[in-house]
């Protein structure tokens, strides 16, 4: 695909790997529609990037909001889900609100900005023969499972799951469906979730970069999943 002259929807877009996805597109020439609760931040990489960013409030896990943030939008080239969260502990100190928090987010949030999109995406591909690429951003922890992760693995391995099954649903549409599985980033993830993470993370500019390239793979080409690790994540 090319990039220049596209409309693109990053969620979670406001701090982490979201603002970096949203500023590599940008400066490919992409239109970035960036969601999430945080306006001031929102605001703040607007600033940053200028008018091809376009900062949107909503929160991923409510309906009714998902459907609000996408009303305007009558032509998407490409989703990237890429909002999540993790809250770490052990099974028996998990509360339910944060296993809840953590369904709603990483997996809810997805499949509602999803059902939003495949419908414009299947009548682009009617009109145009291409519909469009949809990127979920999972994680290693949906390959294997940690202690002290249990909810979020169940999330990330059932974003694989959800991803493979559309993959497959959605090909035959034009469209494409993309899973991004990375190891320890250097973002604030692993603070907000309560982990210290791996000492020596990737960089989040080089998980962006990895996305621009699956997105600007040939029209019959997709890249179904990417995992991504550090060399050396002690040092």
């Amino acid at each position: 695909m090319d990039l220049r002259g596209k409309v693109a929807v990053v969620t979670g877009a406001s701090s982490g790997l979201g603002s970096e996805f949203a500023r590599h597109l940008v400066r490919h020439g992409t239109t970035v529609y960036g969601l999430a609760r945080r306006v001031d931040r929102l605001k703040s990489l607007e600033s940053q990037l200028g008018t091809k960013f376009k900062p949107v409030e909503c929160d991923v896990t409510d309906e009714t909001a998902v459907e609000l943030a996408f009303s305007g939008l009558n032509h998407i080239d490409i989703l990237v889900n890429n909002a999540g969260l993790g809250r770490f502990s052990a099974i028996d100190a998990q509360t339910k609100e944060d296993w809840d928090a953590q369904i709603d987010t990483n997996l809810t949030g997805v499949y509602l900005c999803t059902r939003v999109v495949v419908p414009r995406m299947k009548e682009q591909n009617a009109q145009t023969g291409f519909g469009g690429h949809i990127v979920n951003i999972a994680s290693v922890a949906g390959l294997v499972g940690n202690a002290n992760l249990s909810a979020y693995n169940a999330t990330k391995f059932g974003l694989r799951g959800f991803s493979d099954a559309t993959m497959k649903e959605l090909r035959g549409h034009g469209i494409k469906v993309s899973c991004i599985c990375p190891g320890s980033v250097a973002t604030e993830f692993g603070r907000v979730a309560g982990s210290s993470g791996a000492p020596n993370p990737m960089q989040p500019e080089d998980i962006a970069a990895t996305v621009i390239h699956v997105l600007e793979a040939p029209d019959n080409y997709l890249i179904s999943e990417v995992v991504m690790r550090p060399l050396r994540p002690r040092g």
